[in-house]
């Protein structure tokens, strides 16, 4: 590893590879390649898979053709991966730390303290109120914090612009280019610009 760097080289590499939903396909024939300290940013119409892309690359779903790798890493890479959906996926009777608790405790790998990963998104001064009672766009600054506290080299990002504004973008930009400093890798699908050098661009079309 060069100096920096927090994971080991790693390379995500796709081999004509068809996702969906149940039988059906909604893109077939993908070959990705993506290496440590680089990010790739889906771009496509509603429906072209995006969303069933990352899922898939996530292991939550099956492809229904060809395979996935992750170069530098043992067979069982699904912990390697952090997936950061566009729901937030937060009990709304649990306070930001404990959110944050409980998401360390699944994913386990623990990086950054709890206070330090809200002081992190600029939620310190809210850590202990319920997450019913954050706004749309903290609601999403929490569910960024939880790929802090857990290390692991490969994010997979939906919409994760969603309900930012542009002080809440600024800061994403910030923690994915520190990510891909250390050597990690980022799957990014959104509908906005996201500012970050090493980013290339990769389109799914509707139809299979």
């Amino acid at each position: 590893m060069t100096e920096g760097q927090v994971h080991s080289p790693l390379c995500l590499k796709t081999f004509a590879l068809g996702v969906g939903r149940g039988e059906t396909m909604l893109a077939r024939d993908i070959a990705l390649s993506v290496s440590a300290g680089h990010g790739l940013m889906l771009r496509g119409p509603n429906g072209a898979g995006k969303s069933t892309l990352l899922l898939t690359l996530a292991g939550l779903l099956s492809p229904l053709e060809g395979s996935i790798v992750l170069e530098g890493h043992d067979e069982d890479f699904g912990p390697a991966f952090h997936h950061c959906g566009h729901r937030n996926a937060i009990r709304p009777r649990l306070t930001a730390v404990e959110t944050l608790e409980f998401w360390r405790g699944i994913n386990g790998n623990p990086a950054l303290p709890v206070a330090e990963a809200l002081e992190r998104v600029g939620l310190r001064r809210l850590a202990r109120l319920d997450a019913a009672y954050l706004s749309a766009g903290q609601q999403r600054r929490l569910a960024l914090a939880r790929l802090l506290v857990s290390a692991r080299p490969v994010w997979l990002l939906d919409e994760p612009t969603s309900a930012l504004d542009a002080e809440g973008q600024k800061l994403l930009a910030g923690l994915i280019e520190d990510h891909l400093a250390a050597g990690g890798i980022a799957v990014i699908a959104s509908h906005d610009a996201i500012a970050l050098d090493n980013l290339a661009v990769f389109t799914l079309e509707t139809g299979a």
